[in-house]
């Protein structure tokens, strides 16, 4: 008889039905299958990962059933919107939706403040750190609960997703990062070691490196493959709490406790630039997308990219793409502030939030940008006039993280209030 699955995983499946059976207390039944399986000598072990394996399996099945029949609802549902022309009246392009309130769905599985929140690249999957030393895993459209990422010891505070989301690194109070497998169910396959304090910040440079950020003052540069720390960045006097890389990984922003901004080029790793104005803390900075540069230069009164670079005043060479022409940081001072990379000088500042500034993402179009506050709310920036369009309510406490999902319209926001709010966009 010819197996429909191969002989590897017919024999996972055999060792998942005879841990079941020992589980079960079916003895009489275990030894006559494990006879007949070619498994005798079976030993049940509640350490070995075909431990409560069928049962999980079919728990999935279950849930999986359940997620295609509310898609083919709302498959039917927009069947039906379309031939009703239903779906015009939603205003604009659906690239310049923004959320809005109410939030769709609340994610309620934390037992501490919520410190990251992260949506896969290419599915519809949330990722969420806590203070409670745990990651945990969702269905970003149904908001299901899938798995928990245990093995940090102190709060995990930061994570990231590599460009194609087949690695998830997390960098915890517990001086370690760690790697994730995330086709090999999240499987922790590397643990990095070498910073001598709290790690804060963590980020892909390209697909084989990673930036690590710390309160020792450091920022690391890791080999993914290896684990090896291959670059150590000196130069903030104070805690670095956020980091960037520019989209061509060239370039790498820090944001530190010393209340500055530094510029640092990966190949040398020289800082480039020391960016001061801020009067607190700053919490976050980041590159701005390519796709928010014309609006930024209009905003701050910089003539179009062709006319910058006939003059030769845009800081970049004539075949040069300026994937790291602007930063954007965020404070304890309650403000955001716009910075030129190639002149170092403070553009704009964006002013509106009542208290902490924590975290920002830019709006996949570009024109405008989502920023997170102790305030409670989210805002909402127009790029073009440097003003706060939208106010949202977007927690019962201090509001710490965000991110916008680049495969459906969503945004993901954290708070300490352990809860992670899911806004639909529209």
């Amino acid at each position: 008889m010819e197996h429909v699955l191969p002989e590897r995983q017919l024999k996972e499946l055999q060792k998942a039905i005879l841990d079941f059976m020992h589980t079960q207390g079916y003895a009489e039944s275990l030894e006559v299958f494990a006879r007949e399986s070619g498994n005798d000598g079976f030993v049940a072990d509640s350490k070995d990962r075909h431990h409560n394996l069928l049962a999980k399996k079919w728990t999935s099945v279950i849930r999986l059933q359940k997620k295609i029949m509310e898609l083919e609802t709302k498959l039917s549902k927009l069947q039906d919107d379309v031939r009703t022309g239903a779906v015009a009246t939603r205003r604009g392009k659906p690239a310049e939706w923004l959320p809005r309130p109410p939030a769709q769905q609340t994610l309620a599985q934390h037992r501490a403040p919520i410190t990251s929140v992260r949506f896969h690249p290419q599915y519809m999957v949330l990722a969420t750190a806590s203070e409670d030393m745990t990651v945990k895993i969702w269905d970003s459209e149904s908001g299901d609960f899938e798995r928990t990422l245990k093995g940090h010891t102190k709060s995990v505070q930061d994570m990231a997703f590599d460009a194609k989301g087949s690695v998830l690194v997390t960098c915890s109070a517990d001086l370690t990062l760690r790697v994730w497998d995330v086709s090999d169910e999240y499987k922790c396959v590397r643990t990095l070691h070498g910073h001598d304090h709290c790690v804060s910040a963590v980020c892909f440079i390209g697909a084989d490196k990673i930036a690590s950020a710390s309160r020792d003052k450091t920022v690391k540069i890791w080999e993914l493959a290896t684990g090896y720390c291959v670059k150590t960045l000196s130069g903030h006097s104070d805690w670095v709490r956020g980091l960037g890389v520019s989209t061509d990984s060239r370039m790498l922003c820090t944001a530190s406790n010393d209340q500055s901004v530094r510029l640092w080029d990966l190949a040398s790793g020289e800082c480039k630039g020391d960016l001061r104005g801020h009067d607190n803390v700053v919490e976050v900075a980041k590159f701005a997308p390519v796709a928010s540069h014309a609006f930024l230069r209009r905003l701050a009164g910089l003539p179009p990219v062709a006319v910058a670079k006939q003059n030769g005043s845009d800081g970049t060479s004539p075949d040069e793409p300026a994937t790291s022409q602007f930063i954007i940081s965020g404070s304890r001072d309650k403000t955001l502030r716009l910075w030129d990379c190639a002149s170092l000088q403070l553009l704009h500042t964006f002013v509106g939030h009542d208290d902490w500034v924590r975290d920002f993402v830019v709006h996949p179009s570009g024109k405008t940008l989502l920023s997170v506050s102790d305030d409670k709310t989210m805002r909402v920036w127009d790029l073009i006039t440097g003003r706060c369009a939208k106010t949202i309510e977007a927690s019962e406490h201090f509001t710490t993280c965000i991110d916008f999902s680049s495969v459906n319209p969503l945004v993901a926001t954290g708070s300490v209030d352990t809860t992670v709010q899911l806004w639909a966009c529209r």
